[in-house]
């Protein structure tokens, strides 16, 4: 099984930049692209958070329209900056996210692996939160499979990556949280979004991580004290993570766009290991 990861797409209105300069909307239909022309497809996409940037209606009916060339089933979860009534006006009807009016929290099943979608926004506020009731929540749905390989996936991250003003806004409670998926020994990654950068952490007895936005990156400054945020335009990326029953869950990071290639490995007369050319890549 294999299942891609885009996150923090910041979509905006038709004709609008992102902060006045990012062309998000072209870089999501370039990571649509991307996806597409993989030799072999992902069997779904999930993306974490920050679909729009300001999460307006307008902006949930572009996305949507972005992501309709995918061939794969596509799950949501939100971010900071969505808006949960937004959000559910638009892509309530595919089926998936619940509408008794409370956390768009949801489980996916029928896969090798189980995905569970939680929602950590603070409605007004950068910051996420893992509430007592939204532990609750987890904790029930991880017992429900405690045997079945289980990832889930949430916008702010439950853990520290070392980008202060990030960290400053991450998911509150995180602790509480890794007490909870620490009793469970199935999950096999917490995906996040939310940083904007590709991140990898042990967390919580498992793996935590952060793959890289569609669009703008996150300035990797690592300065202790905190510093105003600001970002790049570092190549855009997603993340494909593959299951199998042998090796667990293994992730790729791809740069999203066209690259010259593939060309075939052709082998200096003075490399070493021509006596055994098929491992020679």
């Amino acid at each position: 099984m294999m299942i891609a990861q885009i996150t923090d797409m910041h979509v905006r209105p038709r004709g609008r930049l992102a902060y006045g300069r990012v062309d998000t909307n072209a870089m999501l239909a370039a990571a649509v692209a991307t996806l597409e022309a993989l030799p072999r497809k992902p069997d779904l996409v999930i993306a974490t958070g920050d679909l729009t940037d300001c999460g307006l209606a307008e902006e949930y009916e572009v996305l949507r329209d972005i992501l309709d060339p995918l061939s794969m089933p596509v799950y949501l979860v939100p971010g900071n900056h969505d808006r949960r009534a937004e959000l559910l006006a638009e892509f309530g009807p595919d089926g998936y996210l619940p509408t008794d009016g409370g956390f768009l929290h949801y489980a996916v099943d029928g896969h090798p692996v189980r995905l569970i979608g939680l929602d950590t926004v603070v409605p007004g506020y950068g910051h996420g939160e893992m509430c007592a009731a939204r532990l609750s929540w987890l904790e029930a749905r991880l017992g429900e499979a405690p045997g079945r390989p289980t990832l889930i996936f949430m916008h702010h991250p439950p853990f520290g990556a070392g980008l202060a003003d990030m960290d400053r806004i991450n998911c509150r409670n995180g602790v509480a949280m890794a007490a909870v998926v620490s009793r469970f020994g199935n999950v096999e990654r917490v995906l996040c979004g939310h940083h904007h950068r590709p991140i990898t952490v042990r967390w919580a007895g498992t793996i935590g991580s952060v793959a890289p936005s569609t669009a703008h990156q996150v300035t990797l400054d690592l300065i202790p004290d905190e510093s105003p945020a600001s970002f790049t335009m570092e190549p855009p990326g997603l993340q494909l993570h593959l299951w199998s029953s042998t090796a667990g869950l293994v992730t790729h990071t791809l740069p999203i766009g066209t690259y010259e290639g593939p060309f075939p490995f052709v082998l200096d007369a003075d490399y070493p290991g021509h006596s055994n050319k098929a491992e020679a890549a």
